[in-house]
């Protein structure tokens, strides 16, 4: 299958993916796609390919665990505070990595062996005690962000 659920809407997509489910019971099904969320729905197995190249296999949890051993900080406040903010992520993990910053909002990339939890809420709570936190969240290394921390490492790699 090459990109099923490509072009459907939500309800489609969902019946879509329950035909597959049941049918993938007793039988090997390839699919191919670009939605991780589909891959990681409906895959036992993921193979990450990057210019016809297989750079990586495995379950979506065993890719995460491999690749993704960080957290996903992204952070909302006025373009004012970046730099404060900044300063407060590398007081949370000496590691953090900056990977998106657009007006206010940024995105960073916490290793899960120096952060605690519990230490992110408080950074938050003490931020907006000094400026305005318009949003904010922590989640987990995604399967998308797995696939594009893949395919970014082979293309450096490849670099003629």
């Amino acid at each position: 299958m090459d990109e099923p659920s490509t072009g459907l809407d939500p309800a489609s997509r969902n019946e879509l993916w329950n035909v597959v489910m049941r049918a993938k019971a007793n039988r090997a099904i390839i699919l191919t796609t670009h939605s991780m969320e589909e891959a990681e729905h409906l895959c036992d197995s993921v193979g990450i390919f990057v210019d016809g190249s297989l750079q990586s296999i495995g379950n979506a949890k065993q890719l995460k665990a491999r690749y993704g051993g960080s957290y996903v900080f992204t952070i909302t406040t006025s373009s004012d505070n970046e730099q404060e903010v900044e300063r407060l992520v590398c007081g949370l993990a000496v590691s953090a990595n900056k990977t998106y910053h657009i007006s206010g909002t940024q995105k960073f990339e916490l290793p899960k062996n120096e952060v605690r939890i519990v230490d992110v809420f408080e950074v938050v709570e003490a931020a907006k005690s000094k400026f305005t936190v318009q949003a904010w969240g922590l989640v987990d290394t995604s399967l998308e962000d797995v696939f594009i921390k893949v395919t970014r490492a082979a293309e450096a790699f490849n670099v003629i």
